[in-house]
């Protein structure tokens, strides 16, 4: 076989050229450009941290119970002569109203008596006086003839010493004399007897007054009047029924005020009074006080029924707490009061605070300075901030407790830092971030804080 050397040499010699023309290429060629590519910002809504005022806000809950309730019980035996026709369960009934009347003509009767009793010793009283001032006179004039009698038997005397008289004269007028001063004797006597008798009558009279006030005490039990307006419940009689004392007649709930016994668990109330942490004078005064919880706490309440009523509410006053803690539960009771429940009713809407009722009791602190985050803002104990140079950064704070949707911060934040509230994902540390401020956000968040939520 015959190679053609030529033809190599050719096809090497323009293989070379190639490789010289591409390296030229190569070498003339202008460098690459690097061109960076960073992560697309993410749009965040952002709360300035500040210390807002704030009040420590829990919530118990328990039943409606009346302020007072009156059930009423016969105090005398007798028959029902007269029932109010609203006395039944359900019905309002204002104060001062005659609601049952038991017959009272026996008690009348006796009283009646008593009253006679009590005339005829004042009239004994009288006519004792009048004798007693008769005697008096009496004895006055006697004395006057006693006196008048000693002087004649003196001056008979001094006659007889001189033989002018006869001796029958002179013990005549002695015997004259004895009987004058045994009258004088037997009007003092008796004198003094009308205070023995007066004393009596007088014994008698305090008797018949004492009887007289007691048969009219009973009189008036044969009466019940409404002392408050009430609310009526349960009725036990009937027209015509003999009740004997002590059968239960019917109750009747006050309708001014209403009580209810709220059970708080300890935890929260340990919450509640987180105000107090450094104030052990407070505190101290909390248990002189004997739970005096309204004078010593400063703690104020509103009552909600539980359920979809949003506007049943009632603002409530703290009255005291209960003097021991629920063993089973681990609750402490706390009793409120409501004034005026039946007051501002709409149908449907809100209805008056009924016994029985379940309802919710919303008891706040005083108001103080708290930092307060919405529980959104915070992620497993962390919160995203966005930092000055407008990236995301990611802290841990130390949280003091929680409330419905807010979180107080106890440390790790300072003023004026940027909290993220919006829920980022994924979440890297470094992130940048396109900030929008929440003003609207922050200023129901203020009013949340306040315990403000409608």
């Amino acid at each position: 076989m015959k190679i053609n050397f030529k033809g190599v040499a050719g096809l090497l010699i323009i293989l070379a050229a190639a490789v010289v023309m591409a390296l030229i290429l190569v070498k003339s060629r202008a460098p690459l450009e690097h061109v960076a590519v960073e992560m697309p910002s993410r749009v965040v809504e952002v709360i300035r941290a500040r210390q807002i005022p704030f009040r420590t806000r829990v919530t118990a809950y328990g039943t409606v119970e009346p302020s007072i309730t009156l059930n009423a019980v016969a105090e005398v035996s007798g028959e029902i002569s007269y029932l109010h026709p609203n006395l039944k369960a359900g019905e309002t009934i204002p104060a001062g109203t005659l609601v049952v009347r038991i017959d009272a003509e026996d008690y009348q009767l006796s009283l009646r008596q008593t009253q006679e009793d009590l005339k005829a010793s004042r009239s004994s009283l009288r006519e004792l006086e009048t004798e007693r001032k008769s005697t008096l006179r009496s004895l006055q004039l006697a004395q006057q003839n006693l006196e008048v009698g000693k002087a004649e038997l003196d001056r008979l005397r001094e006659v007889y010493e001189k033989k002018l008289i006869a001796r029958s004269t002179l013990d005549a007028e002695e015997q004259k004399t004895i009987q004058l001063r045994q009258q004088v004797e037997d009007l003092q006597g008796r004198l003094n007897g009308y205070d023995s008798r007066r004393q009596s009558i007088e014994a008698q009279i305090a008797r018949a007054e004492q009887e007289v006030q007691n048969r009219t005490t009973i009189l008036g039990r044969t009466e019940i009047r409404l002392p408050f307006d009430a609310r009526i419940g349960t009725v036990n009689v009937n027209q015509n029924e003999f009740v004997t004392v002590g059968s239960a007649l019917f109750e009747a709930i006050d309708l001014k005020g209403i009580e209810i016994s709220a059970q708080l668990p300890i935890g929260s109330m340990r919450t509640l009074v987180s105000h107090l942490a450094n104030q052990s004078q407070v505190v101290r005064q909390f248990i002189e006080t004997g739970g005096r919880i309204n004078e010593s706490l400063g703690l104020v309440a509103e009552v909600r029924l539980v359920g979809d009523m949003p506007d049943a509410i009632w603002e409530a006053r703290v009255l005291r707490i209960s003097e021991s803690i629920d063993a089973t539960r681990q609750t402490l009771g706390v009793v409120v009061g409501v004034d005026k429940p039946y007051e501002k009713i709409v149908a449907g809407q809100r209805p008056p605070l009924l016994k029985g009722m379940y309802t919710a009791v919303n008891l706040m602190a005083p108001q103080r300075l708290a930092m307060v985050i919405p529980r959104k803002a915070l992620h497993e104990g962390r919160v995203y901030l966005a930092g000055a140079d407008g990236r995301l950064e990611i802290r841990a704070v130390d949280i003091l407790f929680g409330q419905d949707d807010l979180v107080v911060v106890k440390a790790g934040l300072e003023v004026d830092e940027r909290v993220v509230i919006t829920d980022l994902t994924p979440v890297i540390e470094g992130m940048p971030l396109q900030v929008t401020e929440a003003t609207q956000f922050a200023a129901e968040l203020e009013q949340h804080a306040l315990g403000v939520y409608r």
